[in-house]
């Protein structure tokens, strides 16, 4: 007998590969617009790590987040535990250069703290809630993902530490 946990994980599978395969026959056709190999490559390691934060448990509450008031987006932001986390997705196909969370560089972490600021000034009660960046790192050297999660990657204070805490 499967547990309600088993079954949302089959679930979970099914809606992947559901996606993955629509993915690929939008591909396919003639009449989808045409983007950017590297725009292509960066959507799907964002489709691939949402998928991998909800197998860890994350709870992802929005994505592609952004606010008409700032430049810029928020890859994905979810809840992982009582942490609210803002993640930023990384993808390359292989791993032949640096690697992708490299491309997370102080520019790019300075606009994912405003952006936070902007996300958390609309909740109730933003004082409560214990907050992080993450950094997930997808590659796609073949066949299936890969993936490197930097939990607490760097902080408010801080958005440009040399280089990023790599426990998991």
């Amino acid at each position: 007998m499967q547990t309600i946990s088993q079954l949302a994980q089959v679930r979970l599978s099914i809606f992947e590969r559901t996606l993955g395969w629509l993915d690929q026959a939008a591909a396919r056709s003639t009449k989808s617009p045409k983007h950017p190999i590297h725009l292509t490559t960066g959507l799907r390691g964002e489709d691939a790590a949402y998928f991998y934060l909800r197998e860890l448990g994350y709870t992802i509450v929005a994505r592609r987040w952004s606010s008409p008031k700032l430049r810029g987006d928020v890859d994905l932001i979810g809840w992982d535990g009582e942490w609210l986390c803002f993640i930023e997705v990384k993808t390359r196909s292989s791993r032949s250069f640096q690697p992708a969370e490299a491309a997370v560089d102080h520019e790019k972490r300075a606009m994912l703290t405003r952006m936070a600021r902007e996300y958390i000034r609309q909740m109730e009660h933003p004082e409560m809630i214990p907050v992080r960046f993450d950094v997930v790192s997808v590659y796609f050297p073949g066949g299936r993902p890969e993936f490197e999660l930097f939990r607490s990657a760097f902080d408010w204070d801080d958005p440009s530490p040399s280089g990023f805490r790599t426990h998991e």
